[in-house]
């Protein structure tokens, strides 16, 4: 298992202005499996605002953890477009029910 660190936190910022204060965790490689078309949406989305697809994947559950909305508009809109361009129809309403298609 492979395993990143990241920096020690500094001091608490006095302004909401300055930079947030890193938080220090350990990271571990992992293989998950997702829907295809699922995973180039967020790849998409993870590029254009320039996150690794962890870093993504650790907001969006974050946000989840506390019932926050992960998404503004502007994103929700970006979602939308990339959903098109990779012909994603998938939406909440398939969580839990996703198969394995056969394949040929």
């Amino acid at each position: 298992m492979v395993t990143k660190k990241t920096r020690p936190a500094s001091r608490p910022a006095a302004s909401s202005k300055r930079a947030p204060v890193p938080i220090p965790v350990e990271r571990v490689q992992c293989g998950v499996r997702l829907e295809k078309r699922l995973l180039k949406v967020l790849k998409g989305l993870a590029e254009y605002y320039d996150l690794s697809l962890g870093d993504l994947l650790e907001g969006i559950v974050l946000h989840a953890f506390d019932g926050k909305v992960p998404f503004g508009r502007e994103s929700r809109d970006r979602i939308k477009t990339l959903k098109g361009v990779y012909r994603l129809d998938l939406d909440h309403r398939a969580s839990h029910r996703l198969v394995e298609s056969e394949r040929e």
